[in-house]
């Protein structure tokens, strides 16, 4: 239940990452959790993603944020292979970075630019800013799985999975009015194949995603 972007000239791609990632819509910006979200007066409290653990590695991670009323739920995070699985770990951080991005309002949003670069970073950014463009947000609960990682030998990494957005909800920035009257539809099983580089930080930064909506491996 979630509104998607159309492909857009790389012009325009650009004019998004750049809009976003100075604050596309954001105002009150040291939070750069979730308080401050779009759609914030909710009285939801902001608590902490239930991302992997980023003390382990050492590297000095964004702290991302979603609000008490979205959760997204990873299936399928072990799979015994340590590097399958920090590529699992950073693939989940990814999409936590991007719904960060869309329901918390601030002034930046590092866990984006972070986690995401190239073509994927700009695809992200016009999705978010398509959500600010409409007044919208969203709340709810989302669930990724079927979720594999295939690790090639020029030290890339693919991770595909699916997408189950039935259980979100649009949601006014402006009002905070959430309509549950749209109705769950095929559109919102989505198939995801995405590619990761691992960045000079030990960081598996996505690099470019494709996915189908409406995805029958997914339904």
């Amino acid at each position: 239940m979630r509104t998607r972007p159309t492909t857009i000239a790389a012009a325009a791609l650009t004019a998004a990452v750049t809009l976003l990632l100075s604050g596309c819509g954001g105002s009150d910006g040291e939070d750069s959790g979730k308080d401050g979200i779009a759609g914030a007066d909710t009285g939801a409290s902001a608590s902490a993603s239930p991302s992997p653990s980023a003390s382990e590695d050492d590297i000095d991670r964004p702290e991302i944020k979603l609000p008490s009323d979205v959760k997204n739920v990873f299936e399928g995070g072990e799979t015994g292979d340590p590097v399958k699985d920090a590529v699992l770990a950073d693939n989940e951080r990814r999409v936590n970075s991007i719904d960060e991005a869309i329901v918390v309002d601030a002034e930046k949003h590092p866990a984006l630019e972070f986690y995401s670069k190239d073509e994927a970073l700009m695809s992200a950014a016009t999705y978010i800013k398509s959500f600010y463009d409409n007044d919208r947000s969203f709340t709810g609960e989302t669930r990724y799985y079927d979720r594999e990682v295939t690790l090639a030998k020029d030290g890339s990494a693919t991770v595909t999975y699916c997408m189950d957005a039935t259980g979100t909800y649009p949601k006014d920035r402006k009002t905070d009015k959430v309509d549950r009257s749209v109705k769950a539809s095929p559109s919102d099983y989505v198939f995801y194949n995405t590619r990761l580089e691992k960045s000079t930080q030990g960081v598996w930064q996505t690099v470019s995603v494709s996915s189908t909506e409406a995805a029958k491996r997914c339904m």
